[in-house]
């Protein structure tokens, strides 16, 4: 065992190429267009895995001096580790990568337009411009988001006064606080949207 690793210890750093490699650090490659013989790579040669290995080690060995030329950042963060210790790491930033890699899966199928993008496309309807998600409270003196955790929309919630109607809307009805039936509208608004959403993903099926 002792020769097998005094062997890989003398193996030279530097590797010299009738053709010059290329280099895609970005996506940690090497491209070798070295002409191979083809009695090295034959399944009846003996020594064609050794082959392969010692020509894989020299690519490896060539982007690893590649790899180790670019610029360098030391850091220290802590390891995480019941002691507290901390670890120095030394960090270096590759490149962009310059090939063109397939993808791993299959570009995603277009979804089915809605019910009211069906209607919204044969009627010549155009969608409305997004005016945004937050908006200016000009009691606050804020931007505020419209809708949501603090949102404008929940306004009448947080009044610690507010007028009520002197008579009920409806005979038989009792006065009704404006702040609960804020909520409960909302509540409403909510469910009929989802189960608006429900149809118009049956429908589009």
């Amino acid at each position: 065992m002792s020769s097998v690793g005094e062997e890989k210890k003398s193996l030279p750093v530097t590797v010299e190429k009738a053709i010059p490699v290329t280099y895609d650090l970005g996506n940690l490659a090497v491209f070798d267009s070295n002409i191979l013989d083809r009695n090295d790579l034959d399944s009846s040669n003996g020594k064609r895995e050794s082959h392969i290995r010692d020509l894989t080690r020299d690519n490896v060995q060539l982007m690893i001096n590649q790899i180790l030329s670019l610029p360098m950042k030391n850091t220290t963060e802590g390891a995480g580790s019941s002691t507290g210790q901390s670890a120095s790491m030394t960090l270096v930033r590759l490149p962009d990568p310059i090939t063109e890699l397939p993808r791993e899966k299959p570009l995603p199928k277009p979804k089915a337009p809605t019910k009211w993008e069906q209607f919204a496309a044969k009627k010549g309807i155009k969608p409305k411009e997004k005016s945004g998600k937050m908006i200016y409270d000009e009691e606050a003196g804020q931007w505020v988001p419209k809708w949501g955790f603090n949102g404008a929309n929940k306004k009448l919630d947080s009044q610690w006064l507010v007028e009520v109607d002197d008579q009920p809307k409806k005979a038989g009805d009792e006065l009704i606080d404006p702040r609960t039936l804020s909520r409960a509208d909302r509540k409403k608004i909510i469910k009929k949207n989802e189960l608006q959403h429900k149809r118009n993903l049956k429908g589009a099926k």
